[in-house]
């Protein structure tokens, strides 16, 4: 079973800044192979897709990150991140890492964003 720990939440102003990691446990085998995203939920909300980045290199966003959000990953270090700029106050929500093989996927247990001055 692989595990996925995100870190990298915080409160940030609006117009900042904040990087994301989701790391994968050791038992994340082939991990270049997975395709790797994330997801938020803000509150009274539903999950919804932010990026994924799939084992091909290929990625995409939702609208509403599109030229703000970055999505990358290391795979020597079992990790994936997602680069945030330009914040909102919508972009508040708890941000969690999912993961997707063959016959396999995964989350993390969140990690919480908040945007406000």
């Amino acid at each position: 079973q692989v595990q996925l720990a995100e870190s990298g939440g915080g409160l940030v102003q609006p117009g900042g800044s904040l990087r994301l990691s989701c790391a994968a446990s050791r038992s994340a085998f082939g991990f270049s192979g997975y395709d790797m995203g994330w997801y938020r939920q803000a509150p009274g909300k539903q999950r919804e897709l932010v990026a994924m980045l799939r084992s091909d290199g290929r990625t995409s966003y939702a609208e509403f990150v599109k030229g703000r959000f970055t999505v990358f990953r290391d795979n020597t270090k079992n990790t994936v991140y997602l680069q945030m700029n330009s914040l909102e106050p919508e972009d508040t929500a708890t941000y969690y890492c999912y993961g997707r093989g063959i016959a396999i996927e995964f989350w993390g247990q969140g990690t919480q964003v908040a945007v406000s001055s």
